[in-house]
Parts: C-alpha cells; structure tokens; sequence
C-alpha cells in the first residue's frame, strides 16, 4: 500500500466534506464552520476532521451538530468515494488558528515595547 494513500484519501474526504456542509447539511449549528483540514490514519480506519469556527461561543453547538451529521457524511462520503471501508469520520477541533493568533499578538507587544524604547 503506497505511503500516500491516506493523504490522498484524506484530500477527497475534505473535498466532499466541505461540499456536503454546504450545500447537502442544513443544521444551522454547522453554517460558521471552516474546515482546515483532514488526517487519516494509515490503515485508512479512521479520519480526523480539523474545524475551526470564529465566534469561540458558538463552539460547544458546533460540535453537537457536527457530531450529529457525522453519520449522514458518512454515508454520503461511502458512496462517492467508493472505498472498501470508509474511514470513521471525528471532528475535532483545530486550535493552531488561535495559538498563531495569540503567537501574533505577542510579537507585536515586543516590536512596540521596542519602539517605545528607542
């Protein structure tokens, strides 16, 4: 089995995912989602969906209501991707946006610390 697969697979499972959430999924729980990425394991078993939602008080209904259509994408992902097994589908949430944002913020509290020093 080539080394690759999995990337690949998880490339078509963000595809048809991010199309299903908008345009098959009509829970309003799931509309501020931004998908950011997909990790699979190498056994092609299991799918990590990566997500990420702007307004951090919507999270907690986010994630009821990505976890309630998770049965139904993967169905849908079963028949058009056409795969022997499909991966069990988890979403988790990716908090990389915030840590970089927050990695920002201090970066610029230094750069005015020092321009207030010279």
């Amino acid at each position: 089995m080539s080394s690759f697969r999995p990337e690949r697979v998880g490339e078509q499972i963000l595809k048809e995912t991010t199309f299903l959430l908008l345009h098959r999924i009509k829970d309003p729980r799931v509309t501020p989602v931004t998908l950011t990425g997909v990790k699979v394991s190498r056994d092609l078993s299991l799918a990590r969906i990566y997500f990420t939602i702007a307004d951090a008080s919507e999270r907690s209904e986010a994630v009821a209501g990505l976890k309630s259509a998770s049965p139904f994408i993967r169905r849908e992902l079963s028949q058009i991707m056409k795969l022997r097994f499909m991966p069990e589908i988890r979403f988790q949430f990716d908090d990389s946006i915030s840590h970089g944002q927050r990695i920002d913020d201090l970066l610029r509290l230094v750069q005015d610390d020092l321009h207030d020093s010279e």
